[in-house]
Order: structure tokens, then C-alpha cells, then sequence
């Protein structure tokens, strides 16, 4: 007995240290992969090598994140999920419910999470009382990007109001320049969309409508009024913007092939990473209207086998809210940190303004979830809302059609 008592001991002291002294492992999902967003993602690598990490990287490009969702699903159900997966919004809640994602608290608990991230970010990286996701970044969504030479030499200022949008746009394109950049995918549709929205309903028609799907919100005048204003839009686009990505309608900006880019703040990475200086050589403006959509980047970590793939994920959580990455990643990737307590003395004046009027927003109840970038919907009534938006773009289809089949796929997606 004294013996099996021994062995037992000497057993988990064994075990204990063999934990302790696992190499770090992760196989990371993620569909960072233009320009600015490689350029970030390394960045997390390169800290994690450092910690004594082994990364397995896993891009998957296309869609906005679809075609990594499709590839996680495969994975998933072969029994051979990834360590980490780049996820975000209601998505971490559907795959908590499937019993797939493994419990971080302890990492969170550890680090005082629940004393640095802002109150309704945490929200979404909780499964009911566990924490299951770490926080990358703040993106803002609202954002128009332009190049600054072609304004100037047309005589243009940033617009402010959806009608000086569209009266810099009519004057561009009798100088033979493009007004609007832009890809014709379902989600880049989405995103143009829901900052109309946003600028002609404001902050509390955008709740009714775009998050808790008020049916009288969906089929209202002001709805029209969106549809109205996105077939206006869609006369400012090339006729080649069918499929094309997101950050080659961002070069488009940069070349000066094309004045105006409405997308999220991603998009400064790429100009960035392109040498670009803001205030010069591309300029920064909140869409027109009030308020604030943001769009978390985050990591949930998946049920795994083995201590070093255990490792790796808490190595993962600690490193990525980490104060050191949180800094460094979003210089990078053209968003602002997560973490509150991050000073912002060396971050362009577009990420100043973004953490500006995120607290702004904040305090007014005006920071709101992106829909098109799956923060405030789960996947049925997201994908139906902007089912309706890429018919409607795609189309002669009027705006009381547009509403009335808004109000129905909404119906139909419960």
C-alpha cells in the first residue's frame, strides 16, 4: 500500500511537470492574409516563437472569413479541430453550444481580463460564466478612406452628409475619376450597407433594425431611404467590380484610380503597409452620421488533445491581450487596442480619432455592433439580411421590394 501510495505521488508529480515543461504548441485558422494583415499576424507569431511556442499556421483566404468557417467546420467534424481559430461575435457562442471550444478562465482570471477589457467587448469572449475567446482588437467598420491628391485636385473636402457624398461623387466622375472603390462580394455589400444605415437612421434605428430586427424598422421609410441611397451608390462603382477582394479596391485608392473606399479600418493597414502616410498621402472620416459599428477580431480555442496543444493555448490568450501585442499587432493591422490601459502616443491620428469616438460612443450608447461582420447576428438572419442587400445592389430591384423581401428573409431566418 505505502508502495501504490508512493508510485502515485512520484505518477502526478510526474505528470505535473511534464505539463509544466510541454513545448507549447498552436495550429492557428485565421484569414489574415492581404498585405496588412499578414504583416500582423506575424507579429503574433514572432512573439510566440519567442516564448518557446511552435506555430503551425493555417490562412485560409476568401470571403471575409466564409471559406475558414467552411474549413473549420471540416476539421470539427473529423474529430481534429485547430488549437486556435480566429472567430468573433455570436459565431463563439454557436460553437460553445456544438460542446467544441475549450475553457480559458483560468488564463483570463490570471491576467485581470474583467479589469481591461471594455464591458460589453468582454460579453461577447464569455460562454455563460466561462471564458472561451481572447480579444484581439477594435476595428471600426464606419470609416470612408480617400486619396488625398485626387480630392485636392478636384476641389473636394471629406464628406459629411450621404448628400455631399454624393455630390463629390457626380463631380468625380465628370473628371473621368471613379468615385467608389469597391468588390461586388455579398459581405463588402454588407458593409456599405450598414453604415447607411447607421448615417441616415442613426444609433437607435440602427438597434431597432440591424439587432433586435424590428419588423416595422425593416419595412420603414428610413429603410427605403438606405435602399434609396445604396442604388445611388452603386452608379459610382466601376463596371469590373464583380469578385474583386476588398484590398485591391483598397489599392485602387492608393493608385488613384478611384477617390473614396467605404470599409473598415483593415483598410488603413494596407496603406500602411504600403508606405502610406495618413493626413497625406490618404485621408481618414467617419462615415456620415453618429455613432459607432465595431468589429472584434478574436481567437476562440478549441477542445484539443495533449498537454503541449493546452500550453499552446493559454501561451495564445496571455500573449494576445497581452499589453506588448496589443501595441505592436494593432500598429499594424490599422485597428485600435482592446486592452483600455494602452497608450496611443504612437498610433496615426486614424486610431487616435477611432479610440476618440469609440468612448464617445460609449458614453452616448451609441457603440454598436457590426451585422455585417458578425458581431450583432448569428449566421441565419446576418446571411439573410445581406441575401436581400446583394439582390437589391445586383438588380433594378426597387426599394419597396427591397424592404418587403428584407422583412420577410428576416422572418423566415427565425
Amino acid at each position: 500500500m505505502k508502495y501504490t501510495t508512493l508510485a502515485a505521488i512520484s505518477s502526478l508529480a510526474l505528470s505535473v511537470a511534464t505539463i509544466g515543461h510541454a513545448e507549447p504548441q498552436a495550429e492557428v485558422l485565421h484569414w489574415w492574409t492581404s498585405g496588412g494583415e499578414a504583416k500582423a499576424v506575424g507579429v503574433l507569431q514572432e512573439e510566440f516563437a519567442e516564448n518557446g511556442g511552435s506555430w503551425t499556421d493555417m490562412p485560409v483566404a476568401g470571403g471575409g472569413g466564409d471559406a475558414a468557417m467552411t474549413a473549420l467546420r471540416a476539421r470539427v467534424l473529423s474529430g481534429n479541430a485547430p488549437t486556435a481559430v480566429q472567430l468573433k461575435g455570436p459565431a463563439i457562442q454557436e460553437w460553445y453550444e456544438e460542446g467544441v471550444l475549450a475553457d480559458i478562465s483560468s488564463v483570463a482570471e490570471a491576467e485581470g481580463w474583467a479589469d481591461i477589457l471594455p464591458a460589453s467587448i468582454a460579453g461577447h469572449m464569455k460562454c455563460e460564466d466561462t471564458w472561451c475567446a481572447a480579444p484581439v482588437n477594435v476595428h471600426r467598420v464606419d470609416w470612408i478612406w480617400a486619396n488625398a491628391d485626387v480630392l485636392d485636385s478636384n476641389g473636394i473636402e471629406m464628406p459629411t452628409t450621404w448628400d455631399e457624398f454624393n455630390a463629390a461623387a457626380e463631380k468625380l466622375q465628370e473628371a473621368g475619376v471613379i468615385p467608389l472603390a469597391h468588390g461586388g462580394q455579398a459581405w463588402q455589400d454588407a458593409t456599405v450597407f450598414e453604415t447607411v444605415v447607421l448615417g441616415l437612421g442613426g444609433p437607435e434605428f440602427f438597434q431597432k433594425a440591424l439587432v433586435d430586427l424590428d419588423p416595422e424598422a425593416l419595412t420603414s421609410d428610413t429603410m427605403k431611404a438606405s435602399f434609396d441611397q445604396m442604388r445611388t451608390l452603386r452608379g459610382y462603382v466601376d463596371d469590373n467590380f464583380s469578385g474583386r477582394d476588398w484590398n485591391l479596391a483598397t489599392a485602387m485608392v492608393m493608385n488613384g484610380e478611384a477617390a473614396f473606399q467605404i470599409m473598415g479600418d483593415w483598410a488603413k493597414g494596407e496603406f500602411l503597409a504600403a508606405g502610406k502616410v495618413p493626413g497625406e498621402d490618404f485621408l481618414c472620416s467617419s462615415t456620415p452620421g453618429d455613432g459607432y459599428l465595431y468589429n472584434v477580431d478574436s481567437f476562440a480555442m478549441f477542445n484539443v488533445d495533449g498537454d503541449d496543444k493546452k500550453a499552446g493555448q493559454d501561451l495564445l490568450a496571455k500573449l494576445i491581450v497581452g499589453p506588448n501585442f496589443q501595441k505592436v499587432f494593432n500598429m499594424n493591422k490599422g485597428s485600435i487596442p482592446v486592452r483600455t490601459d494602452v497608450a496611443l502616443d504612437e498610433f496615426d491620428m486614424c486610431a487616435q480619432k477611432s479610440s476618440e469616438d469609440m468612448t464617445a460612443a460609449s458614453d452616448s450608447g451609441a457603440l454598436l455592433p457590426s451585422y455585417a461582420h458578425g458581431m450583432a447576428l448569428r449566421g441565419a438572419q446576418a446571411g439573410a439580411i445581406t441575401d436581400v442587400v446583394t439582390a437589391h445592389f445586383n438588380s433594378d430591384m426597387s426599394s419597396d421590394e427591397a424592404v418587403q423581401m428584407l422583412a420577410d428573409a428576416v422572418a423566415n431566418s427565425m
